[in-house]
C-alpha cells in the first residue's frame, strides 16, 4: 500500500512559484537591476486572515515632471498569481503613495517595486506570517 502512495502537493511547486515570481518581475523591469531603498512597503508582519490584508507603498520622490514615480507594483512569491497590484502614477499625483487591501496566500515575502521616470527600479520587501491562508485556487501555481 505504501508503494502506491503519492504526494498530495507537487514537489516542484516551490520552484514553479519562484520562476513565476521572477518572470512577473522581469516583465515589469525588463531585466533592469533592482535597487534597495526609496520604497517603503508597509503591511503587518503577522496576518491573522490573509483575505483582506491592508498594505501601503510609499516612494521617496519629489514628483516633478523631471523626477517622478511612473508605477508601483506589488508581488508575492506564494500567491497563485505573483502580481498583486499595479498602480500607474505621474507628476500630477502629488505624492507617490498607494494604499489597498490584498489577498495573501500564505507565509511569504511580499515585494514592492517602483519604476521612476529616469528608468530606475527601486524595491522593498517584507516577510509576513499568515495564520489563515487565502488564494487557495486549484490549478494555479
Amino acid at each position: 500500500m505504501a508503494a502506491n502512495a503519492q504526494a498530495q502537493l507537487d514537489p516542484n511547486r516551490a520552484a514553479q512559484r519562484k520562476a513565476a515570481m521572477e518572470e512577473a518581475v522581469r516583465k515589469v523591469t525588463g531585466g533592469a537591476p533592482l535597487r534597495r531603498g526609496r520604497v517603503k512597503l508597509d503591511l503587518p508582519p503577522l496576518i491573522d486572515n490573509g483575505n483582506a490584508v491592508p498594505l501601503s507603498v510609499s516612494v521617496d520622490s519629489p514628483m516633478t515632471p523631471a523626477d517622478h514615480v511612473k508605477a508601483i507594483h506589488v508581488f508575492t512569491e506564494r500567491n497563485p498569481q505573483p502580481n498583486v497590484v499595479n498602480a500607474y502614477l505621474g507628476p500630477r499625483a502629488g505624492r507617490a503613495r498607494i494604499e489597498t487591501r490584498a489577498r495573501i496566500a500564505d507565509t511569504q515575502t511580499v515585494t514592492a517595486i517602483a519604476q521612476l521616470s529616469d528608468g530606475s527600479f527601486w524595491s522593498d520587501s517584507v516577510e509576513v506570517v499568515v495564520t489563515l491562508s487565502a488564494c487557495l485556487e486549484e490549478g494555479l501555481i
